[in-house]
């Protein structure tokens, strides 16, 4: 049995319950090929329900929630078993089980997370705002992972007071904070005035990037192993057209699946 869940904690924990006892049970909030009688149910969220089991497996090991976060932020198609099976493995020995490293379930959890805490750490670095008009700041990217509003603490820290949105393209989604308030909102598409001074920011930003770079001597590979190729369309000294152009092309980036 295939059970469809719309990917938020509580319809994992309702799903869960749902199909701990199914031994041939798959669990997944995107979407998923039908074998040739193979049988789906779609999830309803019993919100009551999931909070029992919350509370029962914040019992059991105080971490696993933060885990489950993270692992439902997870670009990677397997999160929803992976987290699954983690999950099984607590409730069936009732106990945290993240020191059981030679349990398939806890190796492949333990590096869902990674994943996704290292492509944040990534982005505390390689994110790009641009200066628009008003004086709020604009970055857009396309990460791998759900984690827009998990970058927000540390630029927080690191603007004070200024305001700033995070653009996760490919999702359709922002992380918003007004100076005082972070929030999440949905954002189709990005329509922003670039500030003058950001203009020529960027034509700086460039000059000094061709000053430093040496044609006959590019070393792609060595940049592609400090810097994802994946991320150059979102930095100013990789752009090609201005940065109004390619705010503009970068929001028709198609949606990821969840």
């Amino acid at each position: 049995m295939i059970y469809f869940y719309d990917g938020t904690k509580e319809a994992f924990f309702t799903a869960f319950l749902l199909a701990f006892r199914d031994k041939d049970a798959l669990l997944t909030s995107g979407q998923k090929q039908l074998l040739l009688g193979q049988e789906c149910y779609f999830v309803n969220t019993d919100r009551e329900r999931a909070e029992k089991a919350e509370r029962r497996f914040a019992a059991l090991d105080k971490g696993c929630l933060h885990d489950l976060n993270l692992m439902l932020r997870s670009g990677d198609h397997g999160r929803d078993m992976t987290a699954f099976r983690y999950f099984k493995l607590i409730a069936e020995q009732k106990r945290p089980v993240r020191d059981m490293f030679s349990e398939p379930a806890v190796i492949a959890a333990e590096e869902c997370i990674r994943r996704v805490l290292h492509e944040t750490e990534h982005f505390r670095g390689f994110l790009r705002f641009l200066e628009c008009e008003s004086g709020a700041l604009y970055a857009a990217f396309s990460p791998d992972n759900d984690i827009c509003d998990m970058l927000v603490p540390h630029f927080k820290a690191r603007l004070g007071k200024l305001p700033f949105l995070i653009h996760d393209v490919s999702r359709k989604k922002a992380a918003v904070y007004d100076g005082e308030h972070m929030f999440l909102a949905p954002l189709e598409r990005a329509e922003i005035a670039v500030s003058s001074n950001e203009t020529e920011w960027q034509k700086l930003w460039k000059r000094y990037y061709e000053s430093v770079n040496i044609p006959s001597r590019e070393r792609l590979k060595q940049m592609r192993g400090y810097m994802p190729v994946r991320y150059w369309k979102f930095m100013p000294e990789f752009m090609r057209s201005s940065p109004q152009a390619s705010l503009e092309a970068l929001s028709d980036e198609p949606s990821r699946p969840r």
